[in-house]
């Protein structure tokens, strides 16, 4: 898939530096602006896959983007602007080092754990006797260590307090704005006719203001259910229909591999990506209600350096 854009390297004016993560290329100018391009490329289990995903970066950014302003009367967040299909730029802020994570339904990660016989996730005990994919009696909050390299561990509330990666009296406004966010997330996803099962948020500090920052209830960062036959499905023990990565980490588990010591990502059929690519761009479509528009990939690359340039040039 050549029209996929798995990397940038690109030099701008006032750059003072250039940070590669999983999916985004983030870029710093002059310590004020962040320009975050998101890519086409996909992680799973905290591992970057080899082939990238078409249109998956222009999904991201713009179910983001529309997230990000439906929720600022809730919380102020980094984005300035949308130079490019694929870029946000915003304010640089001091990340928080934990993802606030908030689950409605059990399933993925915690569901795994609750099938151990684990009942205590990140200090927070869930009810004996459920099902997966049934509803948590109320919201959770399971937070993770945001780690630069490897796999995000489940922390406590006490430990992130504990260990000073969190101040407690900001830690209070994290929590605050997770359950505030993820009311709205649930209700806007309510009105598609979905369910957003859980998602996580991350915040960052400019000053003394806190920004809600990077993506917002996309399909990398949340889990969707579809409600029409939620109920049956749950009843029947049946798995229910997701809009979200998942089926991509339940292909990889159904071909060896959770991203453990010495396990190998299986190979990426064109199939397989252009059905990982249709499926990112049906939770646009669903989750957002706008028809995706795909941007021009015939020299992305040069599209998008172009569009950052000029809004710098505009800025300096």
């Amino acid at each position: 898939m050549s029209n996929a854009i798995v990397s940038t390297n690109f030099s701008f004016p006032g750059q003072q530096s250039f940070y590669k993560g999983k999916v985004r290329d983030v870029y710093n100018i002059n310590n004020d602006y962040l320009v975050m391009v998101v890519s086409d490329r996909i992680s799973a289990f905290d591992v970057v896959l080899p082939r990238g995903i078409p249109y998956k970066g222009q999904v991201l950014n713009q179910i983001a983007a529309k997230f990000l302003d439906a929720t600022s009367d809730i919380v102020p967040n980094w984005k300035l602007a949308i130079p490019d299909p694929m870029v946000t730029v915003g304010h640089l802020c001091e990340p928080f080092k934990v993802e606030m994570v908030i689950r409605g339904y059990l399933t993925g990660h915690a569901w795994r754990q609750y099938r151990s016989g684990i009942r205590v996730l990140c200090g927070i005990a869930m009810p004996d006797g459920m099902k997966e994919s049934q509803k948590f009696p109320t919201p959770i909050i399971t937070p993770t260590t945001k780690a630069a390299e490897g796999h995000d561990e489940d922390i406590s509330r006490e430990e992130i307090i504990k260990q000073g990666l969190v101040a407690a009296e900001d830690y209070e406004i994290l929590e605050k704005y997770t359950y505030s966010l993820f009311e709205r997330g649930t209700s806007i996803a309510a009105s598609k006719g979905l369910i957003l099962v859980d998602t996580k948020y991350e915040f960052g500090k400019k000053g003394d203001q806190i920004y809600l920052i990077d993506e917002i209830h996309t399909p990398d960062s949340s889990r969707y259910f579809y409600a029409d036959g939620y109920q049956q499905r749950l009843t029947n023990g049946e798995n229910q229909k997701q809009l979200s990565k998942e089926f991509v980490r339940q292909w990889l588990i159904e071909n060896g591999f959770q991203g453990l010591e010495g396990q190998h990502v299986p190979e990426m059929s064109d199939e397989l990506v252009n059905q990982i690519s249709d499926r990112y761009i049906e939770l646009f479509e669903n989750i957002t209600g706008d028809k995706f528009i795909k941007g021009d990939v015939a020299n992305a690359g040069k599209r998008i350096e172009n569009n950052i340039r000029n809004f710098i040039n505009s800025k300096i």
